[in-house]
């Protein structure tokens, strides 16, 4: 027994000389101006071609081509024969090939066109102002006006706000037209804004301010009627051919793909419910549609299903993306509609084709297959055998392809593992590792640990994806604060398996707890999961949070009236459930741009997963913050942009008016000048009052001095 006693305590004395011979992180190590932890590596920027890839190097922020066989580094700038560009400057357009000089297209400072677009052979550009399209000879400077019935309801080739947010995306800038691959035809959606409700945003600059005026439709509102158009770039005269489409059904059109050879077009087509998706090959010359592909749920389809088609070369199939099985899938299909069979099935998802090789009949995509929480690269035959995993370890990989098919690079991490870089070969063989962000020195310092956990779910079916990250010196017998940061909206997880940086070890020395979870229609759990989301919103999310507000809770080490949870935009919503319906488990909250009532947010979305508010009032009832206000304890902080044009303010506007009703204490911050995402110079003080809040209320002592500068 004495001798035991001795190799205990020799033990314990050699674990805390280890531990005194630990770094300690000093303040600039944790806000990353001089990390010794981890250190800046290559960014990936794509390929030269099969042997040479492009890296932006840290050290001087230029780029350089590297050789595969021999790691031989060369300064890179592109091509002047593929660089050829065109973009905006003072409202006008202009061209440049290469190093040549650049070119004026336009010439109308006062009034500004809008997304310039190159035609494929580059002797066009298309762009769009005052609500009509436009199509510009580079050559000859010669201007042709395509439409002329543009006005402030009506826009041609630029999106109305709905679709622009829900269906076409932000990263399109509004842009509604698409070439045609041989450059001869522009596709392009007409939009008629006329019955759709105006919702007024009060600027406050100025003396008198002003009112920014938006056609939102809201929930149940009437939506934009939309036609798709198509015109000949060299025959101007000609009318546009419309689509065979009753452009007064309520229905909503996608994003339309051009076929390989132009002769056709394919326009995805759905319901209001949007439960009913369709494929139709439009004839451009015509306008005449065929029904290709029907696809029914029960709950809803993705209209903005990303990857939803891709062509094939062949010019006699597609690729279609979609998860009516339950589980995101890619299918073979050919031109006319007919199956040939589904690539991939099980109960997985897939995410991005990363190569097609037509050849050898060949797809390398990426999926999240062997864990929810961490991406790999497969390849299959389009028959759907020989799937292979070519990706490797317990890691989440982001794929980077040579355009020849034959090598690809992995940026890969996981929690606990800083990001490496490393080239592979098509089949899977690991070459050699280009970078590792990892110091030499990361070993020596004293961090919080990090670790992926996994919540059981309170009925047992589920097991709910979190990360944690632990105190510095973490001692399970002394209680801490949590913060808990989510999203929550469908399909939209936050939580997984790579490196999060070095910020949260400034919390964890401050001897607090950082979690993030998802819940079970996060999308792990395929659309199956999502899917109970339907007519439902904030139910399963608020259970599942529950769920891990209690195992949380459960622990000694946590502090039983200190969990925090924060989150913007659906997160905020989420928060201001937490601080209400659900004021039992939950402390304080942060929330940001927060919806508070569902019939307040617009059409496409909120309809997707509710369906209207006339079909659906008890859901809607259920799923608004406002509903249960009268529950509401703890420290509620809100903040919103008062000229937020996705999440308006009305919505706080709206929550704060019940709280202030029932004499609730909160905390309000409103951000003149910004929209859903905050103004720059907002942000900056937006974070030192998030510190703020953090010592006042989970810490309870003053912020260091550090901290304020």
């Amino acid at each position: 027994m004495k001798s035991t006693a001795w190799i205990v305590l020799f033990l314990s004395f050699l674990s805390a000389l280890c531990k005194a011979q630990e770094k300690e992180l000093d303040f600039d190590q944790l806000w990353g101006r001089k990390n010794s932890v981890t250190q800046s590596i290559y960014s990936i920027k794509g390929w030269v071609d099969g042997e040479h890839y492009i890296v932006n190097d840290p050290k001087d922020n230029k780029q350089y081509s590297v050789n595969i066989k021999s790691g031989e580094k060369a300064p890179y700038s592109p091509q002047p024969s593929s660089d050829v560009r065109v973009y905006m400057e003072s409202n006008d357009i202009y061209i440049q090939h290469g190093q040549e000089r650049t070119k004026q297209l336009t010439y109308s400072p006062e009034e500004k066109e809008e997304n310039p677009t190159l035609s494929p052979d580059k002797r066009f550009v298309a762009y769009t102002f005052k609500g009509n399209l436009y199509v510009l000879e580079v050559a000859s400077g010669n201007i042709e006006q395509i439409t002329y019935d543009g006005t402030d309801v009506i826009y041609n080739g630029w999106a109305s706000w709905v679709y622009f947010e829900e269906i076409l995306g932000r990263q399109t800038r509004y842009k509604a037209f698409w070439w045609s691959p041989d450059s001869k035809q522009i596709a392009f959606m007409r939009f008629d804004d006329s019955e759709v409700p105006m919702f007024p945003i009060y600027v406050s600059k100025g003396k008198h301010g002003y009112l920014e005026e938006t056609r939102y439709p809201k929930a149940g509102d009437k939506n934009p009627t939309v036609k798709v158009g198509f015109a000949k770039v060299e025959k101007p005269d000609e009318s546009v051919v419309w689509a065979d489409f009753d452009e007064y059904e309520d229905q909503y059109f996608g994003q339309p793909y051009w076929a390989y050879n132009s002769q056709s077009i394919m326009v995805q087509w759905m319901t209001r419910d949007q439960k009913n998706l369709k494929f139709y090959e439009v004839n451009p010359n015509s306008g005449n549609k065929k029904e290709i592909y029907d696809e029914k749920q029960s709950s809803w389809i993705n209209l903005d299903h990303d990857e939803r088609i891709t062509y094939l070369s062949d010019n006699k199939h597609y690729i279609l993306k979609s998860d009516k099985t339950g589980w995101a899938h890619y299918y073979l299909y050919t031109l006319e509609g007919h199956l040939v069979n589904p690539i991939t099935e099980g109960e997985w998802q897939v995410s991005k084709i990363k190569y097609i090789d037509e050849k050898a009949k060949k797809l390398y995509f990426t999926a999240r297959k062997e864990h929810s929480t961490r991406y790999d690269l497969y390849s299959i035959s389009f028959s759907g055998k020989n799937m292979k995993k070519l990706t490797f370890g317990d890691y989440s990989h982001k794929i980077n392809f040579a355009p020849d098919g034959k090598h690809f690079i992995s940026t890969y991490s996981n929690v606990k593992t800083p990001t490496k870089i490393a080239l592979l070969d098509n089949r899977g063989k690991f070459l050699e590792e280009i970078a590792d962000s990892k110091s030499e020195d990361f070993g020596n310092y004293n961090i919080g640990e990090t670790e992926m956990v996994f919540i059981p779910s309170e009925d047992g079916k589920y097991k709910l994806p979190a990360v944690i990250t632990y105190p510095i010196d973490f001692d399970e017998k002394t209680e801490y604060p949590v913060i808990m940061s989510i999203y929550g909206g469908p399909d939209a997880g936050t939580v997984y398996d790579t490196w999060r940086g070095m910020n949260n070890q400034y919390w964890a020395k401050e001897g607090v707890i950082q979690i993030s979870a998802d819940h079970r229609a996060s999308g792990h759990f395929g659309k199956k999961g999502v899917a109970l989301m339907h007519r439902n919103l904030g139910h399963w999310e608020m259970i599942d949070y529950e769920t891990v507000a209690k195992w949380l809770k459960a622990k000694p080490y946590v502090k039983n009236n200190k969990l925090l949870i924060t989150g913007h935009s659906y997160g905020g919503y989420i928060t201001a459930l937490a601080l209400t319906k659900s004021s039992q488990y939950f402390d304080y909250g942060i929330a940001g741009a927060p919806v508070t009532s569902w019939e307040l947010y617009d059409t496409h979305y909120t309809e997707r997963f509710m369906d209207r508010p006339q079909d659906n009032r008890e859901g809607y009832k259920r799923g608004s913050v406002l509903q249960y206000v009268d529950g509401y304890k703890g420290v509620l902080r809100i903040m919103h942009g008062d000229m937020d044009d996705n999440v308006h303010l009305q919505n706080t506007t709206q929550l704060v008016d019940a709280l202030t009703d029932r004499d609730k204490a909160f905390e309000l911050m409103i951000y003149p000048g910004s929209r859903h995402g905050f103004e720059e110079r907002k942000r900056a003080y937006d974070f030192r009052e998030r510190v703020r809040f953090y010592y006042e209320y989970l810490l309870e002592k003053p912020i260091p001095d550090s901290m304020k500068k």
